[in-house]
């Protein structure tokens, strides 16, 4: 479970959210953890030690951008910036014939999911949640996905099927905004197909790509890895679709 992003609420409207903490920072991880529970419906982080351990992790690496005064907006333009790298440093492994690249790539990606968790950190730490915040972070994690999957087609995937895996995911969050403008604050389900899951999927097969084990070229490596991005995506837009149904039925 990814922290909240700049001006985000796991699906909660701002002005739902009781207290968002705007203008008051956060001087300790008790402060962040109390605030991350208030904008996720009073769930404890540290009632699990993977989620506490994630956040901690975020506050720890969230801290210093906090002190030099980085806004979370541009914690969030700078991970979009990361991610155009990565195809750019893929398509010079294909170039040049050489796995180094793509071992750069897979490390990048890297550091763009981290950076996704990044603004959010800066956000509540800092108590700059804004609206603005969450619809740039929301864009920006859209164009991140495409830029992290057209990695693979530029390594040899397929462009529809890249494409159509791009389509999907964009579907899945589509509808959950959708279901937001709604009036229906919550879906109700962390489907397999969240941006983590994504990111993985894309630096898994980049260091399959780099390595090109078993014999099998990197391009079939590249269009295995969209076509499992394209299953995931189907089965967390599945998932979304049934919780949404549940939710609109009562």
């Amino acid at each position: 479970m990814r922290p909240l992003s700049s001006g985000e609420t796991n699906g909660v409207s701002v002005t739902d959210v009781p207290d968002l903490g705007r203008g008051r920072p956060v001087d300790s991880l008790d402060g962040y953890f109390e605030r991350w529970s208030a904008l996720h419906g009073g769930v404890d982080p540290r009632a699990s030690w993977l989620i506490r351990g994630w956040l901690t992790m975020a506050y720890r690496c969230a801290k210093p951008l906090t002190a030099i005064g980085l806004s979370p907006n541009g914690v969030t333009v700078v991970g979009v910036l990361v991610a155009a790298v990565v195809p750019l440093l893929a398509w010079r492994g294909v170039a040049t014939a050489s796995s180094v690249w793509l071992w750069a790539a897979l490390v990048v990606a890297v550091v763009t999911g981290l950076l996704d968790n990044l603004d959010g950190a800066v956000a509540v730490i800092s108590g700059r949640t804004s609206r603005a915040g969450y619809v740039l972070d929301s864009v920006a994690d859209r164009f991140s996905d495409a830029l992290l999957l057209g990695s693979l087609w530029v390594l040899g995937a397929p462009g529809l099927l890249v494409a159509l895996t791009i389509f999907v995911g964009f579907v899945q969050e589509y509808a959950r905004a959708r279901a937001g403008a709604a009036g229906i604050s919550e879906v109700g389900v962390v489907s397999i197909s969240e941006r983590p899951t994504r990111i993985v999927i894309v630096s898994v097969f980049l260091g399959l790509c780099a390595l090109a084990p078993y014999g099998v070229s990197v391009s079939t490596w590249a269009t295995l890895g969209a076509c499992m991005g394209l299953v995931v995506a189907l089965i967390g837009a599945l998932q979304v679709a049934v919780a949404l149904a549940g939710r609109l039925r009562g």
